[in-house]
């Protein structure tokens, strides 16, 4: 798989202070812990979480548990979801939770509450006529060139001999669920400057919730995927939820209204980046929790998806029994009363 970097950059500039530069750029190696000075979330504690308000969960049948990690797998109601901050359990997880709740999203933040409305019912599948464009090699280098003519700062696109480029792309985290750590780890900090790797199956676990606003920049290649992307923010963070539970959507604003396409895994973030122009209202990029209720099962391995069907198998049969054992008490009541009925 192909380099991906992560850097911290400075602060977005203010009008009137000049250039963003990149010379503190930092190259994320994923052997490295975020460091002695993070600090836990405040709203985890020893006691059980307070605030939340637990209802079985409607939108959609497949997600993760934000406690255990696990899939939560079922075609009935199998998981249960927080009304003000939608943390997602396990029913048999909801005594172990003790993350605070967050409270309802854009709560106290009246901006972030008039992006959600601008959002509701906006999105849209299929890529714009433009981002279906392909480029011969001398239209991408005269288009790095009209792009980076264009940027206010040193974050340009460079072609490679091989006929690749790189380039940055920012991405805003707009995650509502907490992200977890292994509870080994303290909880990086966004000043954190180094990550660890993105492991599975890690079952001691620290949640806590994104501050809002992060954002991220990526150095990465052309033929980047936003699968990959999503890994590598995934590892910046040390987070050890499954890469699954989250997906990248493009962001664009047009007459007023606030779009949103769900990226497909190979498609490649850097190429939309060309092809759009270095404006953030005409494309923008934004990780956010995978809640469009489908499942890539090709995704899964081969245990995985046998153990899927061992599962759906027993929900099938307890299914049936339920509702055999329904009309047979259905039955044995309508004969009791045939048994007692006395004609006139």
């Amino acid at each position: 798989m192909e380099l991906i970097e992560l850097r911290e950059l400075q602060p977005e500039p203010r009008p009137g202070r000049g250039r963003l530069e990149r010379t503190n750029a930092l190259r994320i190696s994923p052997a490295r812990r975020p460091g002695p000075g993070a600090h836990p979330d405040p709203r985890l504690t020893a006691a059980p979480g307070a605030g939340h308000r637990f209802e079985p969960r409607r939108r959609g049948l497949h997600t993760w548990c934000d406690l255990c990690g696990d899939f939560v797998w079922g075609g009935g109601r199998k998981s249960l979801q927080c009304r003000h901050c939608s943390f997602t359990c396990h029913y048999r997880c909801r005594a172990l939770v003790r993350l605070d709740c967050s409270g309802p999203p854009g709560a106290g933040d009246e901006d972030d509450g008039n992006e959600q409305a601008l959002e509701k019912d906006t999105n849209v599948d299929e890529p714009s006529e433009w981002e279906k464009a392909e480029l011969g090699q001398a239209q991408v280098e005269q288009r790095i060139k009209e792009y980076n003519s264009q940027i206010n700062s040193n974050l340009f696109m460079s072609l490679n001999k091989d006929g690749s480029y790189t380039g940055f792309i920012k991405v805003q985290l707009k995650l509502v669920r907490p992200v977890s750590v292994p509870a080994t780890k303290r909880v990086p900090t966004l000043q954190t400057g180094r990550s660890g790797p993105h492991t599975q199956g890690v079952k001691r676990r620290t949640s806590f919730y994104l501050p809002k606003g992060t954002v991220k920049h990526l150095h990465i290649l052309s033929h980047t995927r936003a699968s990959e992307v999503i890994d590598a923010l995934l590892r910046k963070f040390t987070v050890v939820d499954n890469p699954r539970k989250f997906a990248l959507f493009e962001r664009s604003e047009k007459d007023e209204q606030v779009y949103l396409r769900k990226l497909a895994d190979e498609e490649q973030p850097l190429r939309l980046r060309l092809l759009a122009g270095p404006s953030e209202k005409v494309l923008s990029f934004v990780l956010k929790e995978n809640e469009t209720g489908e499942v890539n099962w090709d995704a899964f391995t081969l245990p995985e998806l046998h153990n899927f069907l061992r599962i759906l198998q027993r929900e099938e049969e307890e299914h049936v029994r339920r509702l055999r054992h329904r009309y047979a008490r259905c039955r044995q009541k309508m004969q009791e009363a045939l048994a007692t009925y006395t004609p006139g």
